[in-house]
């Protein structure tokens, strides 16, 4: 198997090469050559798998450079009872007779749907290098669960070191314990002086710094590292086999979205052949998905015009992902693709499709919608007074855009995107109660904790990378 970039690299690339390497040379984003079809004998074959010998069966279609017996094992590895909590992994708990399910996330280390790819990575990472024998420095930014998702996957790990680039003062209490706290001498925690699209646009610049990435062996585990977008496929699968009894039914995904990773997963899962109707986008206030999928206009604000909410991980205004989807959309053009998120956003601060490339968008059955902080409140309380169930303020925004979208016969799963107890404060304002947490991680924001606040420079950034790694 074969990568290519959304930009038009003409470098052909193996899996563990961009395992490694995050973005293309060219700034664009890797793909696979061609999506693997998946056929009505494989989803009965793989219907009933438990969630490791899945999640090995998928992969094994889109990794060739690792051996089988090896992937195997590190799957297994990843995917267990002990590591999240249930046998199940994944599973699917159905909200009253609303036509709603909800497919649980989020029991891994971080109590965050970012652990389903993430605890894969930690191993395929130090998997790969070891065998090469060598060393990573990751580089990521993160709005508030993939920081604390990369940091407990990877700390400790043999040769990888994590520099985690968040908003300052813009996570959660509970977030950023949870990525503060933490002492292993591997992980550091620079608070950016910005929103989260500043620390964004800090890893992007110093990834399309070659010489630097090079010289500095920086990495990715964003979601624009490819390896963590596939990982997430799986869960689309696993929902989808636990909602239905036959290959004819279809279902359809509601998933809050901010950087458009996970829902970019679904897509996936939706083009290799799973029977998937529609997949809904739901935003928070910070809506340029909602405004791109209803008018074909891709407006990324800036940090001023970037809301804070009470589903903060949503807080982003520049979807780093997205322009894997587009690509697609606009069938694999490499040069339109760039032309958009190259000159047009530099220049312009966006794109607006063509009408022909607009109409395109039905084809792959996409739909959004929007949920505010009034919606997320309501929407907390209805489930819990309805349904007896307790939900975070992501997957509540989730709940709210699904409720409108839902249709006969169609089951629609909501991907939970964290519980509750990482966002206390809007629990108790909608339930006046407090949300259970596990044991383990009562006091989390006593804790001391262990960062570095920066102003949003890149050439700053730069320094403190190479200081910490000794290879200034």
């Amino acid at each position: 198997m074969n990568y290519l970039s959304t930009r038009g690299d003409p470098t052909p690339k193996r899996f563990c090469e961009i395992l490694l390497e995050g973005l293309a040379p060219d700034g664009g984003l890797y793909l696979p050559a061609a999506y693997p079809q998946v056929d009505d004998a494989t989803l009965t074959r793989w219907r009933g798998l438990s969630y490791a010998d899945l999640a090995f069966e998928i992969l094994s279609l889109y990794i060739d450079d690792i051996p089988a017996a090896d992937l195997k094992a590190l799957v297994a590895k990843t995917y267990t009872a002990d590591v999240f909590g249930t046998e199940a992994i994944v599973p699917v708990r159905r909200l009253g007779d609303s036509g709603l399910w909800i497919e649980a996330l989020s029991n891994g280390p971080t109590l965050a749907f970012k652990d389903m790819a993430m605890q894969l990575l930690g191993h395929l990472f130090e998997y790969e290098l070891g065998r090469r024998g060598e060393s990573l420095n990751i580089l990521g930014a993160t709005s508030g669960d993939t920081g604390s998702a990369a940091e407990y996957a990877m700390r400790g790990k043999v040769g990888v070191r994590v520099f985690m680039l968040s908003p300052h003062g813009r996570m959660s209490p509970f977030q950023q314990a949870q990525m503060f706290s933490l002492q292993d001498e591997n992980i550091h925690n620079i608070a950016v002086e910005g929103v989260f699209d500043d620390a964004q646009d800090i890893v992007k610049a110093v990834s399309n710094d070659l010489a630097f990435k090079r010289a500095q062996k920086i990495g990715t585990v964003n979601s624009i590292n490819w390896a963590r977008l596939l990982a997430q496929v799986v869960y689309y699968f696993a929902g989808y086999f636990q909602v239905t009894r036959s290959n004819a039914e279809v279902v359809s995904f509601t998933v809050p979205s901010g950087n458009f990773g996970n829902v970019c997963a679904g897509h996936v899962a939706r083009m290799m052949g799973l029977p998937i109707k529609h997949l809904v986008v739901a935003t928070n206030e910070n809506d340029v998905l909602d405004e791109f999928f209803r008018t074909g206009t891709y407006r990324v604000r800036k940090g001023a015009e970037t809301h804070e909410t009470s589903s903060p991980s949503m807080d982003i205004s520049k979807a780093s992902n997205f322009e894997r989807f587009v690509f697609d959309l606009l069938g694999r053009d490499a040069s339109r693709t760039r032309e958009l998120f190259g000159a047009h956003i530099e220049r312009q601060g966006g794109f607006t499709l063509s009408a022909d490339e607009f109409q395109r968008i039905a084809g792959f059955g996409f739909q959004s919608g929007k949920s505010t902080h009034a919606d997320r409140l309501a929407t907390i309380r209805s489930t819990w007074e309805r349904h007896a169930t307790m939900v975070d303020t992501h997957t509540a925004d989730g709940v709210k855009v699904a409720t409108e979208r839902v249709e006969p016969n169609v089951p629609m799963i909501v991907l939970e995107t964290a519980l509750p107890a990482k966002f206390a404060e809007t629990i108790r304002e909608a339930l006046g109660r407090e949300p259970g947490r596990p044991a383990k991680l009562e006091g989390i924001e006593q804790l001391p904790k262990r960062f570095t606040v920066m102003p949003p420079d890149v050439a700053r950034v730069k320094a403190y990378i190479a200081e910490h790694t000794g290879l200034a």
